[in-house]
């Protein structure tokens, strides 16, 4: 039983940047992978970037190369997505995710937080 909560979603201009929190609780495992996802109405879930807690596993998705980066923090049970030059296309409800281990599946996620929208404007 894991617990996620999300935060750090809001309105930002295009070429601006926001940094999403995810803090896990409960019955977590040292293979754990936390996951960014993103949704926007009628699509489904796409990830973005994902991390194992050690941080020696990383995927990024090729549009947010560059822009987008994960970090975490094993003392508090937190993982971070940095977002930076953001674009109207990276409009969505985004959502950290958690895996007992290293995926870049979205079937193998088991555990969501509630979603937080990230609106860039033109």
């Amino acid at each position: 039983q894991v617990q996620l909560v999300e935060s750090g979603g809001g309105l930002v201009q295009a070429g601006g940047s926001l940094r999403l929190s995810c803090a896990a609780s409960g019955r977590t495992l040292s293979t754990a992978t936390m996951g960014w996802f993103r949704q926007t109405p009628g699509k489904e879930r796409d990830l973005v970037a994902a991390m194992n807690w050690s941080g020696r596993l990383a995927y990024y998705k090729d549009s947010v190369k560059g822009r987008f980066s994960m970090s975490r923090d094993n003392a508090k049970n937190m993982a971070y997505l940095q977002m930076n030059s953001l674009t109207p296309e990276d409009t969505a409800v985004y959502f950290c995710a958690y895996s007992d281990n290293y995926s870049e599946k979205t079937a193998e996620y088991a555990y969501w937080g509630q979603g937080t929208q990230v609106t860039v404007s033109s």
